[in-house]
């Protein structure tokens, strides 16, 4: 999707190009399947303390250091991977959250019988307002705190609710498109 300049947008996406992108074709927008999802809890949990913009900027070093997201090739991951992903200056070099991606991704095999996309699913909220302005829009929610406590009790890392809340914004779990967007779609 082309971006048109003279749409109504949420605020925070229209400082610059990649978000315009981001904010146009994606976030919000429902996603399925276990790789895409697994892509956006990693790049959710890097972004934990920096710019959402960084983590744009460097999603195609971060699909090249992290096997497109494959969740086998991840979980497959040893301590000569770690080394190599922290000496990779397209991607953000923290042990900790670098850890937490392929702990994630063997917790996806070990402990989510029924699949991500189910589990992830099950936590979207029967009902909720559009928010009418980005003041409206949570940091998180009863939903979210609850699906961060089950990924939690699975043995997943860096996934408090504001995270949790995050990845269910970025992947249409929930729609906080605010209500003059022209991506709200109960306009």
């Amino acid at each position: 999707m082309t971006a048109e300049p003279d749409r109504n947008r949420c605020g925070w996406a229209t400082s610059a190009p990649e978000y315009i992108a981001y904010h146009d074709d994606e976030w919000g927008c429902p996603l399925h399947g276990e790789r895409a999802l697994f892509e956006r809890l990693s790049l959710e949990a890097f972004q934990s303390g920096l710019s959402w913009l960084v983590i744009l900027r460097k999603r195609p070093a971060f699909r090249a250091a992290f096997a497109a997201f494959d969740v086998d090739a991840v979980a497959a991951f040893d301590e000569s991977d770690v080394t190599r992903l922290l000496a990779d200056p397209g991607i953000v070099r923290n042990r900790a959250k670098i850890a937490a991606a392929i702990a994630n991704a063997a917790a996806v095999r070990a402990a989510v019988p029924e699949g991500l996309d189910e589990l992830l699913w099950s936590f979207a909220p029967a009902q909720r307002r559009r928010p009418a302005t980005l003041a409206d829009v949570p940091s998180t929610s009863a939903e979210a705190i609850a699906l961060a406590k089950e990924l939690k009790r699975r043995g997943f890392r860096f996934v408090g609710p504001t995270t949790a809340y995050a990845l269910m914004q970025a992947t249409g779990i929930v729609d906080d498109h605010v209500a003059t967007c022209w991506r709200a779609t109960d306009r």
